[in-house]
């Protein structure tokens, strides 16, 4: 999927449709002082081995496409979920229809 990187949507700030700054969402660094990481740690310490199960049997082959919009006026930031895929692209070249291909 080809996202283009700005997009004119509504601004829930703004009460109109506005120019919004697309990105993707990324996962935000994990915290060593939250309260599962803090219990986790603790389990596994000492001579016990691995105390808790390893997931390896994936449900899922793609993920949902997750946008993170910025408003260009009042920086106020929203998300939007896109169907799944496979493959995400952000502001890539736009197909044109009678082109040949090129290698």
């Amino acid at each position: 999927v080809n996202i283009p990187k700005k997009r004119n949507t509504h601004c829930k700030k703004c009460v109109a449709h506005t120019e919004h700054k697309v990105t993707l969402y990324k996962k935000g660094k994990e915290r060593r002082v939250a309260q599962g990481r803090r219990r986790y740690d603790n389990k596994q310490r000492g001579f016990h081995g691995q105390t808790k199960p390893i997931l390896r049997r994936k449900a899922k082959v793609t993920k949902k496409i997750s946008l993170k919009l910025e408003c260009s006026k009042c920086k106020t930031k929203q998300q939007k979920v896109l169907k799944r895929a496979k493959h995400v692209e952000l502001g890539g070249e736009k197909k044109s229809k009678k082109q040949a291909l090129s290698y």
